[in-house]
């Protein structure tokens, strides 16, 4: 018996935001567009985009320092990559306003709120480059507003936890309320339920093992054992998280040669307590251990899961070789190939701090752990908070040369006629998805692009724009996403 063969204009691999933001776009594009997503487990949004499996940072470089490394001379720091990642936040957030007013995200409140963003710093050197970082960003139109203050008495009024009990050591803090707390799980059901209401397959449980390209550019998915679920796509994203890696590889495209992921598993602290929660109101970032990665950069972060406020501090980074959280051991070991072993073993001897880093972090004992919970809180006590895993993070190895350098963001990789592509990385991730799906969709339509550009600026006003150049309209576009998504203008 020859089996039916199902025919998807595209096929999304991953029930995460990354494929629900694609999703969304296309069929706002052209709802023509025949869709079809794969989820290996029993719900979407239950790995990288689950809320309690990243810190629900709407990143825009307001607190994180990895995006704006100190000077060399010390001159101002360079702002430019904090800006650029700003930019493609505001993306973001306009591109979610006009999915409330589309109906494809329910009330604003069921997945973002305004929650401060600040840094915090210790000791005299960290304290004066805090101070220029201030001030380099404090003249650009997408920073406007942002606070520094090194006074104890204005600290302990923006942060009252974590000053309480803490001795007279030289700290400091820029503060704005321009930040957010983002529930992507929420806003990833959201989105995916309204792309099934407008003719989406949804499959879930359902694993895509390999991909196979015919000669006619055609994708056929394959999913093991008998060959009785045929789909064949014009064309195929990955939005896979870890297991994009290793897609990619058997789809043979020659893209992917050279390229790794080095895995990095993540650990909190929460607590719930109700008095200790209401005395922080922020998500605090600071600096990361020398050899940490930068995913590793420790933080104190209000966290708003289902209406229900917790904090959490963390993470404790940890040597763990599966891709995903509910992935395998032998995730790691088996995406090694001739093409790429070089690269793993370049990023290896490059980089033996991070690997001593992370032996150190996984033998240290819960009570040391603890203790870089007091480095933030001085006066918190072990009964009041315990332990979480969150989710896994795979770190890009891109081909350097004759090696690879460990790269710190997403990736975007696709074929060269566009019919697949798939994204590799961590954060920014979420929080700059609108972003990376542009590009995305921009590599996979080619021909229709160009004509999609006027229907792309009615859902994302600033597309083509630098809203950073322009302080009027960076004003505007900031001030009327804020009221859409009922958020601090």
């Amino acid at each position: 018996m020859v089996s039916e063969i199902e025919r998807y204009d595209f096929a999304l691999i991953g029930g995460g935001i990354m494929s629900a933001t694609l999703g969304v776009l296309l069929k706002k594009l052209d709802p023509s567009i025949s869709l079809v997503m794969y989820e290996r487990l029993g719900e979407v949004a239950a790995e990288s985009s689950n809320p309690w499996n990243n810190a629900g940072t709407g990143h825009a470089a307001l607190c994180e320092l990895n995006y704006m490394p100190d000077s060399n001379d010390g001159s101002l720091p360079d702002p430019a990559k904090a800006v650029a990642i700003n930019e493609q936040f505001q993306v973001s957030r306009q591109f979610w306003s006009s999915l409330v007013k589309l109906g494809a995200l329910e009330d604003p409140r069921t997945f973002i709120r305004t929650v401060p963003h600040m840094t915090f710093v210790r000791g005299d050197a960290d304290v004066d480059y805090l101070r220029r970082r201030h001030e380099s960003l404090n003249a650009q139109p997408l920073f406007t507003g942002m606070k520094f203050a090194d006074d104890f008495e204005q600290l302990s009024g923006w942060i009252p936890l974590m000053m309480a009990g803490r001795g007279d050591e030289k700290v400091a803090a820029t503060f704005t309320d321009q930040g957010t707390d983002v529930d992507y799980g929420a806003m990833t059901k959201q989105m995916i339920d309204w792309l099934v209401e407008n003719g989406m397959r949804l499959e879930t449980s359902v694993e895509v093992k390999s991909v196979l390209q015919f000669e006619d550019k055609k994708w056929q998915l394959w999913f093991g054992g008998s060959p009785g679920h045929i789909v064949h796509a014009d064309k195929v994203f990955v939005g896979a998280g870890g297991y994009a890696l290793k897609l990619l590889q058997k789809s043979g495209i020659p893209e992917i040669d050279g390229y790794g992921t080095f895995p990095v598993s993540g650990h909190f602290l929460r607590t719930d307590d109700p008095e200790i929660v209401a005395s922080h109101q922020a998500k605090v970032y600071s600096q990361a251990d020398v050899g940490a990665p930068p995913m590793s950069v420790p933080h104190l972060d209000t966290r708003v899961v289902d209406g229900k406020t917790s904090l959490l501090f963390g993470p404790f980074a940890g040597i763990n070789p599966k891709f995903l959280k509910n992935g395998s051991v032998l995730d790691l070991p088996l995406s090694i190939r001739i093409k790429n072993i070089t690269s793993y073993l370049s990023v290896a001897l490059r980089n033996l701090s991070l690997v001593k880093y992370l032996l150190l972090e996984v033998t240290k004992s819960k009570k040391r752990k603890f203790e870089a919970l007091r480095v933030f809180v001085p006066d918190a006590s072990p009964k009041d908070w315990s332990y979480y895993e969150a989710g896994q993070r795979a770190q890009v190895i891109k081909p350097n040369g004759r090696g690879g350098s460990l790269q710190f963001g997403t990736e975007v990789i696709s074929s060269q006629d566009g019919t697949i592509a798939g994204l590799l990385g961590a954060s920014p991730g979420a929080s700059v998805s609108v972003s990376v799906m542009l590009d995305v969709l921009e590599k996979m339509t080619p021909e229709e692009f160009p004509g999609w550009k006027k229907a792309i600026r009615e859902i994302i006003p600033s597309f083509g724009k630098n809203l950073n150049e322009d302080a009027a309209l960076a004003k505007k576009t900031m001030k009327a996403t804020a009221k859409s998504l009922k958020l601090t203008a």
